[in-house]
């Protein structure tokens, strides 16, 4: 689970990173679609923070 909160953590970071070029772009579809994913797997990151902790806390 450590290793998936660091991949999407870095999914999040990108999507904001491509919110900001496609607002750049004026590209709506695209700035949709990233703010959809960026929520979506900064939510997982940080509630799974809140109820492991980090680093995830081991039976």
């Amino acid at each position: 689970m450590n290793l998936l909160m660091v991949i999407f953590g870095l999914v999040s970071i990108l999507a904001i990173v491509g919110t900001f070029q496609a607002i750049k772009e004026k590209n709506l579809l695209s700035i949709v679609f990233n703010l959809a994913s960026a929520g979506v797997f900064g939510w997982f990151v940080i509630m799974t923070i809140i109820h492991s902790g980090y680093p995830p806390t081991l039976h």
